[in-house]
Protein backbone atom coordinates (compact mmCIF):
# COMPACT_ATOMS: atom_id res chain seq x y z
CA UNK A 1 0.00 0.00 0.00
CA UNK A 2 3.16 2.41 0.69
CA UNK A 3 4.16 1.71 -2.33
CA UNK A 4 1.33 2.40 -4.41
CA UNK A 5 0.45 5.61 -2.28
CA UNK A 6 4.68 6.72 -3.24
CA UNK A 7 3.96 5.54 -6.71
CA UNK A 8 0.41 8.21 -7.19
CA UNK A 9 2.20 10.71 -5.42
CA UNK A 10 5.45 10.45 -7.43
CA UNK A 11 2.67 10.34 -10.93
CA UNK A 12 1.57 13.80 -9.35
CA UNK A 13 4.44 15.27 -9.46
CA UNK A 14 5.29 14.83 -13.47
CA UNK A 15 4.71 18.47 -14.63
CA UNK A 16 4.42 19.05 -19.00
CA UNK A 17 7.15 19.40 -20.93
CA UNK A 18 8.14 22.84 -23.02
CA UNK A 19 8.91 21.33 -26.64
CA UNK A 20 12.20 22.13 -26.45
CA UNK A 21 14.62 19.70 -28.55
CA UNK A 22 16.80 17.11 -27.08
CA UNK A 23 20.45 18.66 -27.32
CA UNK A 24 23.70 15.92 -28.31
CA UNK A 25 25.12 14.61 -25.35
CA UNK A 26 28.69 15.88 -25.06
CA UNK A 27 32.12 13.69 -23.84
CA UNK A 28 32.21 16.42 -21.05
CA UNK A 29 28.92 16.08 -19.50
CA UNK A 30 29.53 12.47 -18.55
CA UNK A 31 30.25 13.57 -14.83
CA UNK A 32 26.86 16.43 -14.64
CA UNK A 33 24.39 14.69 -17.32
CA UNK A 34 22.58 11.04 -17.54
CA UNK A 35 20.80 10.69 -21.05
CA UNK A 36 18.81 7.19 -21.67
CA UNK A 37 16.67 5.62 -24.60
CA UNK A 38 13.50 3.27 -24.60
CA UNK A 39 12.10 2.53 -28.17
CA UNK A 40 8.14 0.76 -27.99
CA UNK A 41 6.58 0.01 -31.31
CA UNK A 42 2.76 0.95 -31.28
CA UNK A 43 0.16 -1.39 -32.97
CA UNK A 44 -0.03 0.16 -36.27
CA UNK A 45 4.13 -0.72 -36.49
CA UNK A 46 5.18 3.07 -35.50
CA UNK A 47 7.90 2.98 -33.53
CA UNK A 48 7.95 5.69 -30.64
CA UNK A 49 11.33 6.63 -29.09
CA UNK A 50 11.37 8.21 -25.53
CA UNK A 51 14.43 9.47 -23.66
CA UNK A 52 15.18 10.50 -19.95
CA UNK A 53 17.77 12.76 -19.09
CA UNK A 54 19.22 13.44 -15.88
CA UNK A 55 21.59 16.61 -15.13
CA UNK A 56 23.24 15.78 -11.38
CA UNK A 57 24.43 19.14 -10.66
CA UNK A 58 20.78 20.06 -9.27
CA UNK A 59 21.86 17.61 -6.32
CA UNK A 60 23.70 20.43 -4.70
CA UNK A 61 20.12 22.55 -4.71
CA UNK A 62 19.16 19.62 -2.53
CA UNK A 63 16.86 17.76 -5.37
CA UNK A 64 17.29 16.61 -8.86
CA UNK A 65 14.92 16.85 -11.92
CA UNK A 66 14.32 13.99 -14.72
CA UNK A 67 13.29 15.03 -18.05
CA UNK A 68 11.22 12.53 -20.24
CA UNK A 69 11.39 13.61 -24.22
CA UNK A 70 9.44 11.88 -26.58
CA UNK A 71 10.37 11.46 -30.41
CA UNK A 72 13.32 14.26 -29.38
CA UNK A 73 11.25 16.69 -27.65
CA UNK A 74 10.75 17.75 -24.21
CA UNK A 75 7.57 16.13 -22.91
CA UNK A 76 7.18 16.45 -19.40
CA UNK A 77 9.32 17.25 -16.07
CA UNK A 78 9.91 16.15 -12.79
CA UNK A 79 12.05 15.90 -9.27
CA UNK A 80 12.97 12.54 -8.66
CA UNK A 81 11.87 9.91 -8.10
CA UNK A 82 10.30 10.02 -10.80
CA UNK A 83 7.52 8.21 -12.28
CA UNK A 84 6.42 9.28 -16.43
CA UNK A 85 2.99 7.30 -17.96
CA UNK A 86 4.43 6.14 -21.12
CA UNK A 87 2.39 3.71 -24.00
CA UNK A 88 1.95 0.48 -22.23
CA UNK A 89 3.23 1.36 -18.96
CA UNK A 90 5.52 4.25 -16.94
CA UNK A 91 9.56 5.13 -16.61
CA UNK A 92 10.95 5.31 -13.31
CA UNK A 93 13.58 7.07 -12.31
CA UNK A 94 15.74 7.01 -9.40
CA UNK A 95 18.85 8.28 -8.23
CA UNK A 96 21.55 8.29 -5.49
CA UNK A 97 24.37 10.48 -4.07
CA UNK A 98 26.67 9.15 -6.85
CA UNK A 99 24.30 8.91 -10.12
CA UNK A 100 21.32 6.43 -10.67
CA UNK A 101 20.18 4.04 -8.89
CA UNK A 102 17.21 3.03 -11.32
CA UNK A 103 16.28 4.09 -14.53
CA UNK A 104 13.09 1.17 -16.02
CA UNK A 105 10.63 1.04 -17.92
CA UNK A 106 7.65 -0.74 -16.26
CA UNK A 107 4.92 -2.41 -18.06
CA UNK A 108 0.94 -2.67 -17.11
CA UNK A 109 1.50 -6.74 -16.60
CA UNK A 110 4.58 -5.28 -13.93
CA UNK A 111 7.48 -6.46 -16.10
CA UNK A 112 10.85 -4.18 -15.98
CA UNK A 113 13.39 -3.34 -18.45
CA UNK A 114 16.20 -0.95 -18.00
CA UNK A 115 16.74 1.74 -20.81
CA UNK A 116 19.67 1.81 -23.09
CA UNK A 117 22.08 4.39 -22.23
CA UNK A 118 23.14 6.57 -24.43
CA UNK A 119 26.31 5.28 -26.17
CA UNK A 120 28.23 8.61 -25.61
CA UNK A 121 27.48 9.09 -22.08
CA UNK A 122 29.36 7.40 -19.07
CA UNK A 123 26.98 4.87 -17.99
CA UNK A 124 27.27 3.93 -22.48
CA UNK A 125 30.50 3.70 -22.56
CA UNK A 126 30.67 1.59 -19.32
CA UNK A 127 28.30 -0.79 -21.33
CA UNK A 128 30.32 -1.07 -24.11
CA UNK A 129 33.05 -2.16 -21.70
CA UNK A 130 30.86 -4.60 -20.48
CA UNK A 131 30.00 -6.10 -23.84
CA UNK A 132 33.28 -6.08 -25.52
CA UNK A 133 35.12 -7.27 -22.37
CA UNK A 134 33.05 -9.25 -19.90
CA UNK A 135 35.65 -10.71 -17.95
CA UNK A 136 37.24 -7.26 -17.05
CA UNK A 137 33.82 -5.65 -16.37
CA UNK A 138 33.09 -8.74 -14.28
CA UNK A 139 36.38 -7.87 -12.50
CA UNK A 140 35.59 -4.05 -12.11
CA UNK A 141 32.80 -4.83 -10.44
CA UNK A 142 34.02 -7.67 -8.02
CA UNK A 143 36.79 -5.33 -7.05
CA UNK A 144 34.07 -2.11 -6.64
CA UNK A 145 32.06 -4.76 -3.93
CA UNK A 146 35.28 -5.27 -1.97
CA UNK A 147 36.07 -2.18 -1.84
CA UNK A 148 32.73 -1.08 -0.37
CA UNK A 149 32.94 -4.08 2.16
CA UNK A 150 36.16 -2.98 3.15
CA UNK A 151 35.42 0.72 3.77
CA UNK A 152 31.84 -0.86 5.89
CA UNK A 153 34.10 -3.16 8.03
CA UNK A 154 36.40 0.17 9.15
CA UNK A 155 33.07 2.34 9.55
CA UNK A 156 31.93 -0.37 11.83
CA UNK A 157 34.92 -0.28 13.80
CA UNK A 158 35.26 3.24 14.04
CA UNK A 159 31.95 3.51 15.16
CA UNK A 160 32.21 0.81 17.67
CA UNK A 161 35.55 2.27 18.95
CA UNK A 162 33.89 6.21 19.64
CA UNK A 163 29.99 4.56 20.68
CA UNK A 164 32.18 2.83 23.97
CA UNK A 165 34.68 5.70 24.48
CA UNK A 166 31.56 8.05 25.27
CA UNK A 167 31.75 9.09 28.52
CA UNK A 168 28.02 7.93 29.30
CA UNK A 169 27.68 5.11 26.90
CA UNK A 170 27.48 1.68 26.79
CA UNK A 171 30.62 1.36 27.35
CA UNK A 172 29.31 0.58 31.19
CA UNK A 173 27.25 -2.26 30.32
CA UNK A 174 29.84 -3.83 27.19
CA UNK A 175 33.52 -2.28 28.19
CA UNK A 176 35.58 -0.43 25.84
CA UNK A 177 36.29 -1.40 22.38
CA UNK A 178 39.72 -0.59 20.87
CA UNK A 179 39.77 -0.88 16.76
CA UNK A 180 42.34 -3.33 15.54
CA UNK A 181 42.76 -0.65 12.86
CA UNK A 182 43.91 3.05 13.20
CA UNK A 183 44.25 4.93 10.40
CA UNK A 184 45.92 8.26 10.08
CA UNK A 185 43.85 11.11 8.70
CA UNK A 186 45.19 10.45 5.05
CA UNK A 187 44.53 6.89 5.19
CA UNK A 188 40.89 7.66 5.94
CA UNK A 189 40.97 10.09 3.12
CA UNK A 190 42.24 7.21 1.20
CA UNK A 191 39.64 4.79 1.66
CA UNK A 192 36.48 7.95 1.46
CA UNK A 193 37.47 8.11 -1.79
CA UNK A 194 38.20 5.26 -3.42
CA UNK A 195 34.84 3.65 -1.52
CA UNK A 196 33.25 6.92 -3.62
CA UNK A 197 34.71 5.69 -6.52
CA UNK A 198 33.38 1.98 -6.26
CA UNK A 199 29.86 3.33 -6.16
CA UNK A 200 29.99 6.23 -8.44
CA UNK A 201 31.01 2.84 -10.97
CA UNK A 202 28.29 0.49 -9.60
CA UNK A 203 26.19 3.55 -10.32
CA UNK A 204 27.40 3.42 -13.50
CA UNK A 205 25.57 0.20 -13.76
CA UNK A 206 22.84 1.28 -12.16
CA UNK A 207 23.86 -0.92 -8.98
CA UNK A 208 22.34 0.51 -5.63
CA UNK A 209 22.68 -1.32 -2.39
CA UNK A 210 21.50 1.11 0.81
CA UNK A 211 23.87 -1.15 2.70
CA UNK A 212 27.11 -0.69 0.60
CA UNK A 213 26.66 2.03 -1.43
CA UNK A 214 24.28 3.99 1.43
CA UNK A 215 27.46 3.49 3.82
CA UNK A 216 29.68 5.10 1.05
CA UNK A 217 27.41 8.34 0.95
Amino acid sequence: MLREWRHRRAVQRVKPGDGRPLKRFRWWQMLTRALFHLRLVNDDGRQTVYAVEVKHQNQSEGYVKAHLYLDGRHHAESKVPAVFPVQGGTVEVRTSGFGLKRCHYVTAEGSEHQLVPDPASAEGRRARLDRSHPALSRCIGFLSVIVLVIGLVLLILQLAEQVTRAPEGVAQYVGTFTSPIDLPAWGNAVVGLVTVAASTERALRLRYSRLLDGGAG
